[in-house]
């Protein structure tokens, strides 16, 4: 049994999209940011940085923090979504770094600084605007040829799919990169995907 912490973002999200697609056996335990509680003792055992998701793999005596690796773990566990061919797996893999890196903390920042931000800040919200346009960009030339992001459906299509997800909840369109609207809606479809988004 997996237990899951988690809450209601994109990086939460990726977590149960996960088990849903896997079809591990989870309970869920909603960590409520909104009144800090990612910041209680017992949590941060699991959690050093004080973070959502984590999961606790109660058959392994495992715990593990960063959605980035408790997909990987997961993957590897249920021996699905992510290649065990060398070339294969670092093409997942480096896609799931793109969306660590890049697409999680940029959309990030831009809904902080459109959404959550006491005052608007224009340069803010222009700097990360733009950036998060231009990964739309990077995304859009990917699927051009591609179902999914390396081909076959794998992480890293989990991990960036509830970041792109929010885009109208950021003021944006993606009218301007069909591939990346194709691909949504493909994502989107999927009963696991639509499960996962409803946790917690």
């Amino acid at each position: 049994m997996i237990d899951l912490y988690t809450f209601t973002t994109p990086n939460g999200r990726k977590a149960s999209i996960m088990l849903e697609e896997v079809e591990l056996p989870y309970t869920v335990h909603v960590i409520d940011i909104r009144k800090d509680d990612q910041f209680h003792p017992e949590f941060v055992a699991i959690s050093p940085n004080s973070k959502i998701p984590a999961i606790v793999d109660q058959d392994a005596g495992i715990s593990v923090f960063e959605s980035g690796a408790i997909l990987i773990y997961l993957a590897e566990k249920a021996g699905q979504l992510l290649p065990s061919d060398t070339k294969n797996r670092f093409n997942v893999l480096q896609w799931l770094m793109f969306q660590m890196a890049s697409v999680g903390p940029m959309f990030g920042q831009l809904n902080h600084f459109k959404r959550f931000a006491p005052e608007q800040i224009p340069y803010a919200i222009t700097r990360y605007e733009t950036e998060t346009l231009r990964l739309y960009g990077v995304l859009d030339k990917q699927l051009r040829e591609h179902e999914y992001i390396c081909g076959d459906y794998s992480i890293a299509d989990i991990a960036t799919y509830p970041w792109v997800a929010i885009h109208r909840f950021q003021g944006l369109t993606l009218d301007h990169h069909p591939n990346l609207k194709r691909w949504l809606e493909t994502v989107g479809d999927r009963p696991a995907v639509q499960r996962g988004m409803a946790v917690p």
